[in-house]
C-alpha cells in the first residue's frame, strides 16, 4: 500500500471538479490523494496531496515541481486506469472520488468498472449531480420519501429491498437484461444483494447520508 490511513480520503482525478464538491468531500474525508493529473486540480484548489498515484501521463511539469518527490508514485502499468491504480494502493475506511465522472463517458464507464473490480474498497464517486457506489452485501440508507435511487447491475445479481416504490425481490438483474434505474424511496431503504455487481446511484446531495451508511455497514465484500 502506498497510502494506509484510519481516516477517510478524498481522491481527486483529472476531470473537472467544482469547488463546492471539493469542499463537500473534504468535510467528510479531509486527507487528499491525487490520481495523476488530479494533482493539478488539487493544487489549483490550494490543496497539497499527500500522495500522487498514476502513470503520470497527464500531471503537469509545474505540478510535479511543486510537490515533494516522496509524494510522487509513478506506476507505468498501462493495463489499468489511474483510478484503479489508486484503489489498489489505498487502504482507508472509505474513499470519496472526485474528477472521475462527467468529462468523458468512457472514463466514467471505466470508473464504474473499477468499483466492481475492487469491491473490497468502499468508494463513492461524486459528480456534479449524482453519486455512485458499489452496494455492499447489506445496506441501510435513511433516505427521504421521493428520493430518486437507481440500481444498475454490472453483472448477474439478485437482491431484496425494503422501502422502495418498486421492490427488487425476485428480479434477475443483468447489464444486458433487467436494470433498476429511476426507482424511488418511500422513506428509509434497506438493500441486500447476492454478489458485488450492483451499483447504486443517488443525488449528489445525499453524500453525507451515503458515507455514514457505508461507514456503519458491518457487511463488506472481501478485498482482492
Amino acid at each position: 500500500m502506498i497510502v494506509r490511513e484510519n481516516n477517510a480520503i478524498t481522491l481527486i482525478g483529472g476531470a473537472g471538479v467544482a469547488q463546492g464538491d471539493i469542499e463537500a468531500a473534504l468535510r467528510l474525508a479531509p486527507l487528499v490523494v491525487a490520481a495523476d493529473g488530479g494533482a493539478d486540480t488539487a493544487l489549483a484548489a490550494g490543496l497539497t496531496p499527500r500522495a500522487v498515484i498514476g502513470d503520470f501521463d497527464s500531471i503537469s511539469a509545474a505540478a510535479r515541481a511543486r510537490l515533494p518527490g516522496d509524494t510522487l508514485h509513478p506506476i507505468p502499468d498501462q493495463d489499468s486506469t489511474d483510478f484503479e491504480k489508486c484503489l489498489a494502493r489505498i487502504d482507508a475506511p472509505f474513499i470519496i472520488g472526485l474528477g472521475f465522472t462527467g468529462d468523458r463517458l468512457d472514463h466514467h464507464m471505466a470508473a464504474c468498472n473499477a468499483l466492481v473490480r475492487h469491491a473490497g474498497r468502499r468508494c463513492v464517486l461524486l459528480g456534479a449531480h449524482d453519486l455512485v457506489f458499489l452496494c455492499p452485501p447489506v445496506l441501510d440508507l435513511p433516505l427521504e420519501p421521493g428520493c430518486r435511487i437507481s440500481l444498475f447491475p454490472m453483472g448477474a445479481v439478485e437482491g431484496v429491498s425494503d422501502g422502495l416504490e418498486w421492490p427488487i425481490g425476485g428480479i434477475n438483474f443483468a447489464p444486458d437484461g433487467r436494470v433498476g434505474t429511476s426507482n424511488r424511496a418511500l422513506g428509509p431503504v434497506s438493500l441486500s444483494v447476492t454478489t458485488p455487481k450492483m451499483l447504486v446511484t443517488l443525488p449528489a446531495g445525499t453524500l453525507q447520508t451515503v458515507t455514514r451508511a457505508l461507514d456503519d455497514c458491518t457487511a463488506s465484500w472481501t478485498a482482492p
